[in-house]
């Protein structure tokens, strides 16, 4: 039996921490070492936290590959917004870039 409170910190982890990673990827040209980085580091974070809050459940697996997908996703979609407002030059970094919009 899955305990939803872990399940629902662990989907929404993941989700949070691959819209860094999106945001980055987004920056980068298509199959560079970055763009490659950027998909596969967040792979063992993902099932770190994974297996910490829920074991090793191998039924919720495709639950985390969207959702590992939909934060890249989302991330990629912020950056794209971020490109189209142009009130600043952006970096592959999300924190840094939300600090320089909010600055000016």
């Amino acid at each position: 039996m899955t305990n939803w409170t872990n399940l629902s910190i662990a989907i929404i982890a993941i989700f949070l921490i691959n819209i860094f990673f999106g945001y980055w990827r987004a920056n980068t040209r298509k199959l560079s070492l970055q763009w490659i980085a950027a998909i596969h580091v967040p792979v063992p974070i993902a099932i770190g936290i994974r297996f910490l809050l829920l074991g090793w459940n191998w039924a919720l697996i495709p639950i985390f590959v969207v959702d590992f997908f939909l934060g890249q996703f989302t991330g990629g979609k912020i950056r794209g917004w971020f490109s189209r407002q142009q009130r600043v030059p952006l970096t592959s970094s999300l924190i840094t870039d939300i600090f320089r919009l909010l600055a000016r």
